[in-house]
């Protein structure tokens, strides 16, 4: 793994073109009022550290995963040897529903979306030889979230860590997965059964692990505006909250290890406006709704990812400019941790070399383009004030009318929140298609007439993987202690019953002895049932 450039420390000073000392932050003449505040200090508008990224970069995370967990392993190291400081996990689509891969439901998807993982044996391929005390690990998956960070910990344990060193996220954000993205396996109250159990397994064990990344990405992706983004997740934040609280943890125990998850769209400054109305709303529930008192408690810590439904299969090269807008977007809104989609994501997975473009756009705003020499540089901005305060009031009043129409789960369960999105998406839609939102290269200067995957590579997931992982998985089977991972499995089914056990430490015991993700899902999906979603 190369090492990324030695980021100076906070106090080492920067300066312009013209040898003009740049400042950690600028404030207001002393004269005037400041209703903003400073970076570091609540209610956070500008910045969750007073630093920001003069004391740390963001972290760098390609978002990666195909086929089998050795071709997967064999595309971190090329991205860590490029400079990416943190690792994103994706996971084909049997893995997200909770189906190995030899199950029939998974047959055609295999390896296809991401990676396929069925036991640890194939968590321990993914993460060979990755330094897992060095570097963070994000896992994008929900409704097995649980099995699949008990996998982490299995694979971590054998090669001499404990939980305590890891660090990382899983996303475990199963709410958004009913209003707007559909891998969902069990009924919402058990769901939240199983996020509790993750939150309440890492503030014991886990303190540098995010039990849980609460995403407004998916439901952007769908259709919401910005507001509705800001809004809708944090509905979802304070139900898991609620659901912590209702297990007995202290709100200050655990509040500090929620993390979220937002997308960057191309309209610059309204992006950046809504990740400083974010930080600010966030921090006023916390510390005036929950009462948390500690200072960590009140900070909304992000990862952004830019905007894939942004990217247009048509001139597929101007992807590279809207990615790169968005990505300043997420940096000037003070990100924690950003991922940048590659030009041809809108027509496969991306190439090695798209990918390392993709992550190179990172690399330049942190090092060539500034933004990183001082706090909130666009704050106090007319403009931005305003959208800052606006983005909030919208969203604080969404907000209102959710727990009026009886609160998130209320709301997840009557469609509220999905008439919402579906109406704003109906909206973009008519703009778009009326010639008042302009897509350049799809609605206007559409001119070149070049295909747009025309001499262009693309990633081809081969064919012949689903063969190799069914024998895998086959073999494992076949070569295990079956007795004892029937065991297992039976402990597991039987905690499931019981509403005031925590799953994880059996779904760790259970993959030990090489219980599988679909094995597992199953015994749960025998207690719980499936989710179907109402018209």
């Amino acid at each position: 793994m190369t090492s990324p450039p030695r980021t100076p420390s906070a106090a080492t000073a920067r300066f312009t073109s013209d040898n003009e000392p740049i400042a950690l932050c600028y404030d207001p003449p002393q004269d005037s009022a400041d209703p903003l505040g400073r970076p570091g200090a609540y209610p956070f508008t500008r910045g969750v550290h007073d630093s920001m990224y003069r004391g740390r970069l963001w972290t760098m995370r390609q978002y990666a995963g195909f086929g089998t967990a050795q071709e997967s392993n064999a595309r971190y190291r090329y991205l860590l040897r490029r400079g990416q400081t943190g690792l994103s996990v994706a996971f084909d689509l049997p893995t997200q529903m909770g189906y190995d891969a030899d199950d029939d439901w998974a047959w055609g998807e295999v390896g296809k979306s991401g990676v396929s993982i069925c036991s640890m044996r194939d968590m321990a391929q993914l993460l060979d030889g990755l330094p897992l005390d060095q570097v963070s690990l994000s896992m994008t998956i929900n409704a097995p979230a649980a099995v699949l960070l008990a996998m982490v910990i299995g694979v971590a344990q054998q090669r001499g860590y404990a939980a305590r060193d890891l660090s990382g996220t899983v996303q475990n954000d199963i709410l958004k997965e009913y209003v707007a993205r559909g891998t969902y396996i069990f009924p919402p109250r058990p769901s939240m059964r199983l996020v509790t159990d993750v939150i309440r397994y890492c503030q014991a064990h886990m303190p540098r692990w995010n039990p849980i990344s609460i995403s407004g990405y998916h439901m952007r992706e769908a259709g919401c505006t910005a507001a509705q983004e800001v809004a809708f997740t944090f509905a979802h934040a304070q139900a898991y909250v609620q659901a912590a609280l209702q297990a007995g943890l202290p709100i200050d125990s655990f509040a500090r290890q929620l993390s979220f998850f937002f997308n960057a769209h191309n309209n610059l400054l309204e992006e950046i406006a809504k990740f400083r109305a974010a930080r600010r709303l966030w921090a006023r529930i916390m510390r005036e709704a929950f009462q948390a008192q500690d200072p960590r408690s009140w900070r909304l810590r992000f990862h952004v990812q830019t905007g894939g439904s942004t990217l247009t299969a048509q001139q597929p090269q101007n992807n590279v400019v809207r990615v790169a807008v968005q990505a300043l977007a997420a940096t000037l809104g003070g990100a924690q941790s950003l991922h940048t989609n590659a030009q041809d994501e809108a027509l496969a997975l991306p190439t090695a070399a798209s990918a390392e473009l993709a992550l190179r756009t990172q690399q330049i705003l942190a090092y060539e383009s500034g933004v990183a020499d001082t706090a909130d540089p666009l704050g106090g901005s007319y403009y931005l004030e305003h959208l800052t305060d606006r983005i909030e009031a919208l969203a604080a009043a969404y907000l209102r009318q959710i727990e009026e129409a009886g609160g998130t789960l209320q709301a997840v369960e009557t469609g509220y929140l999905q008439q919402a999105i579906e109406e704003a998406a109906f909206r973009s839609q008519q703009a778009f298609e009326s010639g008042e939102q302009v897509i350049v290269g799809v609605n206007a200067f559409t001119e070149s007439a070049e295909p747009a995957d025309a001499g262009r590579p693309l990633l081809q997931v081969d064919a012949a993987l689903q063969a190799r992982q069914i024998a895998q998985v086959r073999q494992l089977k076949a070569e295990r202690d079956a007795g004892l991972s029937a065991q297992w499995l039976d402990r597991i089914e039987a905690a499931a019953r019981q509403e005031t056990a925590c799953l994880m430490p059996v779904l760790v015991e259970a993959v030990k002895r090489h219980a599988t993700v679909g094995e597992i899902c199953g015994r749960l999906r025998r207690v719980w049932g499936e989710h179907r979603a109402s018209a």
